[in-house]
């Protein structure tokens, strides 16, 4: 058995204790999304954070983050966050929806889509 399959099951059981930042993942389904119940939570943050960069890195935009508004979250092999995140295009703060894929246990992150948010 793998290692990364061995370690997603035994967390998805409940077996393995989570991180004081994985909170939120509590009781998540592998495959089904989830609500995460604290956007604030310090991790959350950060994978916002790194989104906009990422946005900004690949699209030369100059995005600045500003607040995570809501987000989901489905366990995968790792854990992909899909969060409604509001930033600052100049003076204006426009929502956006980011998917980032996380696997922290090879300290992996990859955005996999960042576009306008319109719901």
């Amino acid at each position: 058995m793998r290692p990364h399959f061995l370690l997603l099951l035994l967390l998805s059981l409940g077996i393995l204790p989570l991180c004081s930042f994985a909170v939120s993942r509590r009781g998540a389904l592998v495959g089904g999304w989830k609500p995460i119940k604290d956007p604030q939570d310090p991790h959350v943050i950060e994978i916002a954070q790194f989104a906009v960069s990422e946005y900004d890195k690949k699209s030369g935009a100059d995005l600045r983050f500003a607040s995570v508004i809501k987000g989901e979250i489905q366990v995968v092999s790792g854990t992909n966050y899909r969060l409604v995140v509001a930033a600052k295009d100049g003076s204006a703060t426009k929502n956006f929806e980011a998917v980032v894929w996380e696997k922290p246990w090879e300290s992996y992150r990859n955005l996999t889509s960042f576009k306008p948010f319109g719901g």
